[in-house]
């Protein structure tokens, strides 16, 4: 008996010991975590009357305040819920399955590509459009006909001739009429009527075409 009685008196004295040192422990914990939430709560006071200085400032500027996102307190935050644990033949078959859609979304994806028609090659439009910019403007095409004639020509003429020699401008008769007037108001183009018709040369055929008649006159007369 008296030796159960001392090792009883032991077990007490370290378990009363240690209850001792838990206690002690505790209640430091219980005075850090104190003064850390007292000084959060001054910094949390702070900002708060930083904030209302702010606001004001900005309200008496005139600038509008942006939405001010909820602030999350304490507590509040939402928990997710428990995932349902599922056993391991019926979690290998949702995988299976969840593989098995992937893949179909990754064919149909596919074909959707592979059937999805070409788009047609813009070279062709900037070919033409380059093709375009190199060619000449109706008004060197009508300088360029009247140089080449040797008698005077009316505009339905020249745009006759014209158009067949660039039928993919479709050139029109009044657009060469207008253009033979131009071309005659910066004296380029010589305009001379007929009766009722109008017909155009180049300034030198027309020189030469109203000389001709005055020169025949004059070796007449020499003769």
């Amino acid at each position: 008996m008296p030796e159960t009685s001392a090792v009883t008196t032991e077990l007490t004295s370290q378990y009363a010991a240690q209850l001792t040192n838990d206690i002690e422990r505790n209640t430091k914990e219980q005075e850090r975590i104190s003064t850390e939430l007292a000084e959060l709560q001054k910094q949390l006071n702070t900002l708060q009357h930083d904030h209302t200085v702010l606001v004001n400032m900005q309200q008496a500027l005139g600038i509008q305040p942006a939405p001010a996102e909820p602030t999350a307190t304490p507590g509040s935050s939402a928990v997710p819920a428990p995932r349902k644990k599922t056993t391991g033949r019926r979690a290998t078959k949702e995988q299976a399955g969840a593989e098995k859609s992937t893949a179909a979304r990754g064919r149909a994806t596919a074909k959707k590509t592979t059937d999805k028609p070409a788009k047609k090659s813009t070279d062709k439009p900037a070919a033409e459009k380059a093709d375009k910019a190199h060619q000449p403007t109706l008004v060197e095409l009508v300088r360029r006909h009247l140089t080449d004639l040797s008698e005077p020509r009316s505009a339905a003429e020249i745009a006759t001739s014209l158009d067949k020699a660039h039928p993919e401008r479709g050139i029109k008769t009044t657009v060469v009429r207008t253009t033979l007037e131009g071309l005659v108001a910066k004296n380029h183009a010589q305009r001379t009527k007929q009766g009722s018709s109008v017909f155009y040369t180049a300034p030198e055929t027309a020189e030469q075409t109203s000389t001709a008649p005055q020169n025949k006159a004059q070796s007449e007369q020499a003769e």
